[in-house]
């Protein structure tokens, strides 16, 4: 499977951003689902995702309540709705894809499908 990941953009501190991931192929039911981001110097770290068709979503602390992780099966797409942005959250973030497992899993090298990247910039 093939995922394009776009969105990325400057914000301020407080702003908010909506990130896409189009995948080349059906991948809700097929695939577990992930957004990752990396920031300068830092590993890459899980933010959000899904497992398969199920409707639990998972998210990492930093981001409960500010961000948001959706789907469009019709169009293949997963969507991270960002609000409340701060400065820390400058990354660049990575939609991935794995085939399905009995668990969410966390670790970037636990993904086998990658996007190219998107940059978010957040300004204080």
């Amino acid at each position: 499977v093939q995922l394009q990941a776009s969105g990325g953009g400057l914000v301020q501190a407080g702003d908010s951003l909506r990130l896409s991931c189009a995948a080349s192929e059906r991948t809700f039911g097929g695939y577990d689902m992930a957004w990752f981001r990396q920031a300068p110097g830092k590993e890459r770290e899980f933010v959000s995702g899904f497992r398969g068709s199920a409707i639990t979503t998972y998210y990492a602390d930093f981001v409960k309540g500010r961000f948001t992780l959706s789907r469009d099966t019709a169009k293949n797409t997963v969507y991270l709705q960002m609000n409340t942005l701060e400065p820390e959250d400058t990354a660049v973030y990575y939609c991935a894809a794995r085939r399905p497992t009995d668990s969410m899993r966390y670790w970037w090298t636990q993904y086998d499908y990658w996007g190219q990247g998107t940059l978010v910039t957040v300004s204080s």
